[in-house]
């Protein structure tokens, strides 16, 4: 196995396009140490991008912000005006793995991994963040939810790693949640994951809306039907049963041992109006706590 640490973005472009064997890139590690342990991957080459001063900024970025794939949940909790603008991205990035793992598991790691029940991808999508992506054709930007094409089936072409991903700018009376249903009390994996973002106006009701879930379908879903439910309303009993079934109604999950099909329906519908109610309550200034 070949190890290296490019310093560039343009250098880890050029080893990733030149090479011929199994290649994987390195962020946080969190996942492909993992896998490489259990003899699920075997690459012949493993580029480290953390030395991508890049890959590892948090910047105010055209009213938005710019997060570095190789930043890592630890550090964006320590942000305090990003935790204030997009809280539901930030709480997201911080169920991954233990208070151990969270130094240094990563958002590009966790996308870039695959699994449609990754804790920081629904939050990313309901935030209508793009994913910046950099490859032997130069760079290029494609939406969170267009990256991911199936279980381990990315978007990225050959030698193209994510460099970062833009949250766009917060208009008025905006913010986010994020919450994860799981069977044991930390360290597992979602049976349901929702991210929603909301802006509202100054009577309460809803002007914008984006609505995300992970663990119910092959990959992590917007589901607009769901936006469509909470868009021109306040949030009252009529509105979150029309989020609740639009959540469930977008469901495709299968059955494992954490769950089966008609649980998981279930808890997206529940943990839609879980979060929708908490997005609402912190885009009115309401509330600033934890979702999790």
């Amino acid at each position: 196995m070949r190890y290296e640490a490019p310093d560039s973005v343009e250098g880890a472009v050029a080893l990733l396009s030149a090479a011929t064997g199994e290649v994987r890139v390195l962020a946080g590690g969190t996942d492909l140490l993992v896998q490489m342990r259990a003899d699920v991957v075997d690459p012949e080459l493993i580029v480290d991008i953390k030395k991508i001063a890049e890959t590892r900024a948090v910047s105010e970025e055209k009213g938005g912000w710019r997060i570095g794939a190789a930043v890592t949940g630890a550090e964006l909790k320590e942000h305090a005006r990003l935790k204030k603008a997009w809280p539901g991205v930030v709480e997201a990035a911080n169920l991954i793995g233990s208070t151990q793992v969270q130094g240094r598991a990563t958002l590009g790691g966790n996308l870039c991994n695959g699994s449609p029940a990754a804790d920081s991808v629904p939050a990313l999508i309901a935030a209508g963040a793009v994913a910046t992506l950099a490859g032997p054709q130069g760079r290029r930007d494609l939406p969170v939810e267009d990256v991911m094409l199936g279980p381990r089936k990315l978007a990225l072409r050959k030698g193209e790693i994510v460099v970062s991903f833009l949250l766009p700018p917060r208009a008025p009376r905006s913010s986010d949640a994020y919450l994860r249903f799981i069977p044991r009390t930390e360290m597992d994996i979602a049976v349901v994951g929702c991210g929603i973002s909301v802006t509202l106006d100054e009577r309460g009701v809803c002007t914008a809306a984006r609505v995300s879930l992970g663990a119910v379908a092959p990959t992590v879903l917007l589901v607009k039907d769901a936006a469509d439910a909470l868009i021109g309303h306040t949030l009252d009993a009529d509105t979150l049963a029309k989020l609740d079934a639009a959540a469930r109604a977008a469901c495709k999950p299968i059955n494992d041992k954490r769950g089966t099909i008609e649980y998981r329906t279930k808890v997206a519908g529940v943990l839609a109006r879980r979060v929708a109610a908490i997005a609402f309550d912190r885009a009115m200034g309401k509330s600033q706590g934890k979702t999790h």
